[in-house]
């Protein structure tokens, strides 16, 4: 059986709270047998450390996604260099930038809270970006409709840290872009959707070393579980599709995307299990 990992999964939700064992387990079964577990804020973050203690199979990412950005301290960087030195912590993230969720969207809410938003997760990726630099790590980034921004905060860290553009869904000319730029992209289970064609057409034109495989799970299970919740045993699924799509076989796609996924994280490689 070919082996894959899932780059990017929120088992630190309370979907996952009823049956995270069996979760475990079930990618085991499918070959899955690394999964790095997300941070969102400070909170969730420290659950995903300590589900990484918990299982030999899971690592941890920190950070504080943008869309929460409102929430964050005024200077998260203490808190993150607390959780950053443990070694079963392997980047930094979620972070980025989402023009795509804001305040002005609800009700009593206006342009004003959108700029005072935008500057909020402006400040707090360039802290994470700061911790992961004097960390050397590299970080996970969520980009939604905001990628000039995205790459011009990017663009100072170049040589410092790499990212990775999670649950990518830009064309080919912005996944160029950023591997122009030493970073890399992860694709999900939308390139299995029947309305994902755009996705896949990107997926074919993004070179083979340089791209990694995920669920982002709960959300976005793949063909033939779409709409239900999503769980790391699904990369199976992924995989699949994936190899039709870059014409190459599962042992190809397994050694390339293990690969990638060894060089961005060397942590998760390096750390003992708990």
């Amino acid at each position: 059986m070919a082996i894959f990992y899932d780059t990017h999964a929120h088992l630190d939700y309370p979907d996952y709270a009823a049956d995270l064992p069996q979760i475990i387990e079930r990618a085991h079964a499918a070959g899955i047998t690394k999964i790095i577990s997300i941070g969102t804020d400070l909170a969730s973050s420290e659950r995903a450390v300590k589900l990484a203690e918990t299982f030999p199979q899971v690592f941890a990412a920190i950070g504080w996604h943008p869309c929460n950005a409102d929430e964050a301290p005024e200077d998260l960087r203490p808190a993150l260099r607390a959780l950053a030195a443990h070694p079963r912590v392997v980047a930094i993230g979620e972070t980025g930038l989402d023009y795509h969720h804001l305040p002005s969207a609800q009700p009593g809410k206006t342009p004003e809270d959108d700029r005072r938003h935008h500057a909020n997760q402006a400040r707090i990726f360039q802290q994470q970006m700061e911790i992961a630099a004097e960390f050397g790590l590299n970080c996970v980034i969520h980009q939604r409709k905001a990628l000039e921004d995205t790459l011009a905060q990017l663009q100072p860290f170049t040589g410092k840290l790499r990212g990775v553009f999670h649950c990518f869904a830009d064309d080919p000319a912005a996944m160029r872009r950023i591997v122009a730029m030493g970073s890399l992209v992860s694709f999900t289970g939308i390139v299995t959707f029947k309305n994902g064609q755009n996705i896949r057409d990107t997926l074919a034109a993004t070179p083979p070393d340089q791209f990694m495989l995920e669920t982002d799970c709960p959300y976005l299970a793949p063909v033939p579980y779409r709409g239900q919740r999503c769980e790391p045993a699904y990369v199976k699924e992924i995989s699949e599709v994936v190899a039709q799509t870059k014409a190459c076989t599962l042992e190809e796609l397994s050694a390339a995307t293990c690969t990638t996924a060894a060089k961005f994280f060397p942590k998760m490689h390096s750390s003992s299990s708990p």
